[in-house]
């Protein structure tokens, strides 16, 4: 019996840290089942703040995870009280004092680290908690950066940021620029940030920035939720030229949702019917994140689109801040009811991805959204609206060749997308040549996704692989 209590490896500590919004959590939780269901002598801990704290436990139902909590900052200038994630914010213009507010946890999440049993083996933190890397170096172990977003977005970012073509002055920022080391890519000035271009113009911005990208060079790797077959040419450049490396472990999506979010909700219900009547019943998924904001004209546009379209659609669509108000088109819902859905609540979108029916996707390109409608073989009708949404939907339309682009009508990323437009490219995808090709693309991707993942596959490899290195990790002296 002695000799077996010897033996026994030891048990490694894994701490999760997500920046506060669903975007970023909800990898990290998936991330968090997916240590557990792959190594026995594991402990998983996650930190968060109080108001986070419910939709965290939730998902994480059933598992040992540990939850932590830490207090958000108190009088932070500009955050209503009681405000602890993105997706609450009054407006996003208050991104980066929310996120600059993050730093004043440091001393008690310090103070937690130390208190954790057994010690910390290692750190998956948020692009976006930069100062953790600090405390992790302080407390002798690794930390990892976890990125929202392709490793294609975050390699065509940074080798057109560092080659200076930004801040060339151009009067036009639809100007196309050719990626250096990337010939065949051809990027818009407009998809880029634009304190990349004028540092001076927001220095607050440029400054949070900067942060990121230090914190980023001196952290031991950086988790990607991609897979290494989706990307190669980009995880190569980068793991070769820029640093440091990248882990493909994903699909997340594949490997570790809770069962308790796999319910029969009414879309569902919904999509069954149509299917029971017409067995090739062929629906269009619509939905733009949670952080997307839409203007009432912009709304009525979609609206109309997809009405004239005549394509079948399940759409979900945020609650309007004031309650009052609904932009919706006269009678709208009414004359769509027999082929379309308007959903204003919370919804399993890989489950609803994962429908026989839905046939296609209408997105942001959010990189969870790209990832979920890979992973269920459905192409994208792309509409990137902020952030690196423009260049995760160009690797959509043009790398992997998975869907197809709508275009606004300045061709900026936030411009505006008239109905015509909408419905022209609706009933492409769903019912034109270049769906066909597309959706045959997809189902290709999707079954190259689930090998990645299975076991032996190359992103079960990466994650066995990164928490050996990581756990080897020995702080110099």
């Amino acid at each position: 019996m002695g000799n077996d209590t010897v033996s026994r490896p030891p048990r490694q500590h894994v701490v999760l840290f997500p920046f506060m919004a669903k975007g970023h959590i909800i990898p990290l939780l998936q991330l968090a089942r997916l240590l557990l269901l792959r190594r026995r002598h594991i402990t998983v801990s996650i930190f968060t703040t109080p108001a986070n704290r419910p939709f965290i436990a939730t998902f994480l139902a059933g598992t040992p995870t540990a939850i932590v909590e830490l207090r958000f900052p108190e009088n932070v200038a500009g955050i209503p009280a009681g405000v602890e994630s993105i997706d609450a914010l009054p407006s996003m213009s208050l991104f980066h004092t929310f996120a600059k507010a993050t730093e004043l946890m440091k001393a008690d999440f310090e103070r937690a680290l130390k208190n954790l049993d057994p010690p910390v083996s290692f750190l998956v933190s948020d692009v976006f908690l930069w100062w953790t890397v600090e405390s992790a170096s302080e407390l002798g172990f690794p930390r990892f950066v976890s990125y929202g977003s392709s490793t294609y977005a975050v390699a065509v970012s940074t080798v057109v940021a560092t080659s200076g073509l930004l801040l060339q002055h151009e009067p036009e920022r639809k100007t196309m620029i050719t990626v250096p080391g990337f010939p065949w890519i051809k990027v818009n000035r407009n998809e880029f940030d634009p304190v990349l271009e004028n540092p001076q113009a927001n220095p607050v911005g440029h400054g949070f920035v900067m942060k990121w990208v230090e914190a980023t060079n001196r952290s031991f790797g950086i988790v990607a939720n991609s897979f290494y077959e989706l990307e190669p040419v980009f995880i190569d450049h980068w793991n070769r030229d820029i640093g440091p490396k990248v882990w493909p472990i994903g699909p997340l999506c594949l490997q570790a949702q809770p069962e308790s979010l796999n319910t029969r909700d009414v879309v569902h219900q919904w999509l069954d019917e149509k299917l029971e009547k017409d067995e090739s019943s062929s629906v269009l998924y619509v939905a733009f994140g949670s952080q997307v904001e839409l203007s009432s004209e912009q709304v009525r546009e979609i609206a109309k689109g997809l009405e004239e379209s005549y394509v079948k659609f399940v759409w979900v669509i945020r609650k309007p801040k004031d309650e009052t108000e609904d932009s919706f088109p006269d009678g709208f819902e009414n004359r769509v009811k027999n082929r379309g859905m308007v959903v204003r609540d919370w919804v399993d979108q890989m489950g609803v991805l994962n429908h026989k029916s839905v046939q296609g996707f209408l997105s942001h390109c959010g990189w969870n959204s790209v990832l979920e409608s890979l992973s269920a073989g459905v192409p994208i009708l792309a509409w990137p609206m902020m952030a690196e949404q423009p260049h995760n939907a160009r690797m959509v339309v043009e790398e992997i060749k998975v869907g197809l682009r709508v275009e606004t009508s300045d061709s900026s990323v936030a411009g505006f997308v008239r109905s015509e437009e909408l419905k022209k490219m609706v009933k492409e995808l769903m019912e034109g040549q270049m769906g066909k090709e597309v959706r045959k693309k997809v189902k290709e991707v999707a079954d190259m996704a689930k090998a990645a993942v299975e076991e032996g596959g190359s992103s079960w490899q990466a994650l066995d692989t990164l928490i050996d290195e990581a756990c080897k990790f020995r702080p110099e002296k």
